[in-house]
């Protein structure tokens, strides 16, 4: 709305505004974007193909300040793991093999790898990589049997360094997946795939490995970003506070948890789309993406919690930095 009211003044001079909203970014991270990067934008002319992201989740620190401009995020993916056993009555544990019991100890050993930081990399701007039990099923008869299976799903969000395949086979070797082979159980340990369709009815198949991002410091459309706050945003914060609050000062770092970020990769070697030098993508290993920062209302340790709100002063910040980013993102680059 402010873009179309300011028109006049150069608002969309030498830019074109494109918005999505998604709804499955929970439940399948990225899903919106990789349709729309390798189906909707397959082949696409240069015109169609993004000069820069910007994503709107909550860029707020509780000790830091809220409304920062986020520039990257680590990876994150689904490890499934299913320990099938040998069902019996539960008067008779011995007659079966409990894939309950077993499973638990494995979740446990997994648990205490993740608390020491054994098995996980570090990288200095995205952080440590994490895993944590997220999911589960039990297949059993009866609340008086021993179980027939048990399905349990790992969280793993991934740093600059880690790999699916390494992630995968971090589980494959723990020992207490060891032991419950070794007691005759069946251990499967592999990385689900997304089936759901959307809400009108596009399929979806793809692996549940959403691959992390960071757009360098120096880009210019994180220096664009930076300037934007310090024309519209800074002035409008006459009482800075501490802790949660806004800050003058336009704040730079990283997102803790994930959004549909991940889901702008495209593969280096055949990402689909010829895009020109000037759009100036980031490469980064075997992906290359769009350059992406995002800014939005909201503290990050709130996301997930009973009584989760945002501070609606935080509203304008947002909206005034996103209004001013395209025109003054154009004119930065000389297409204005």
């Amino acid at each position: 709305k402010i873009l179309n009211e300011l028109r006049s003044e150069g608002a969309l001079r030498g830019v074109r505004v494109v918005s999505f909203a998604t709804v499955a970014e929970e439940d399948n991270d990225g899903g919106g974007p990789m349709f729309i990067m390798r189906k909707a934008l397959a082949n696409a002319a240069p015109r169609d193909i993004p000069d820069a992201v910007i994503l709107t989740e909550g860029t707020g620190d509780a000790t830091d300040g809220a409304c920062a401009i986020y520039r990257g995020q680590r990876g994150r993916m689904q490890i499934e793991l299913t320990v099938t056993g040998r069902s019996c009555h539960g008067s008779m544990p011995h007659e079966g093999l409990n894939p309950l019991e077993f499973a638990g100890a494995i979740v446990k050993e997994a648990a205490d790898r993740n608390a020491s930081g054994e098995g996980f990399l570090t990288d200095p701007f995205l952080g440590r990589g994490t895993r944590t039990a997220s999911w589960a099923h039990l297949d059993t008869p009866s609340d008086c049997a021993v179980p027939e299976r048990f399905t349990v799903r790992f969280d793993r969000r991934l740093t600059v360094g880690e790999t699916p395949d390494a992630a995968l086979a971090d589980i494959e070797g723990l020992a207490s997946v060891a032991a419950a082979r070794d007691a005759g159980l069946t251990v499967t340990v592999c990385i689900p795939d997304y089936t759901e369709p959307s809400w009108i009815g596009t399929p979806s198949d793809n692996a549940q490995v959403y691959a992390g991002w960071a757009t360098p410091a120096d880009h210019p459309s994180i220096h664009t970003a930076s300037q934007a706050y310090d024309a519209v945003v800074a002035p409008t914060i006459t009482q800075p506070g501490d802790a949660g609050m806004l800050r003058q000062n336009a704040r730079v770092g990283a997102w803790i948890f994930s959004t549909d970020g991940v889901g702008y990769p495209l593969p280096s070697e055949n990402p689909g789309m010829d895009v020109p030098p000037q759009k100036q993508w980031v490469q980064a290993g075997a992906y290359v993406h769009p350059p992406m920062f995002g800014f939005g209302p909201g503290i990050e340790q709130n996301t997930h919690k009973i009584g989760e709100c945002v501070d609606s002063r935080e509203m304008q910040c947002a909206v005034a930095l996103i209004a001013r980013f395209p025109s003054l993102y154009a004119q930065n680059r000389g297409v204005a």
